[in-house]
């Protein structure tokens, strides 16, 4: 099963972003950036995650495409 993390920056519309780290992207935020949401069945479990720490938050559309709303 996939691992997930978090960038704890906030993008410019106000979403933190979850990405698949086990997959990789190209936009993963550096490691000072990340925060480990654990592993998952998809990526709608580790949103579900983020947003117990950060509300606004939505899947990568790189990586983490069928959670991605914005």
């Amino acid at each position: 099963m996939p691992q997930f993390i978090v960038n704890t920056q906030v993008q410019s519309n106000g979403d933190h972003e979850v990405h698949n780290k086990t997959t990789g992207c190209s936009y993963m935020p550096a490691a000072a950036n990340q925060k480990d949401l654990g592993i998952h069945t998809s990526c709608h479990g580790a949103v579900t995650e983020a947003k117990r720490t950060y509300n606004q938050s939505n899947g990568c559309y790189h990586c983490c495409n069928a959670c991605h709303t914005q």
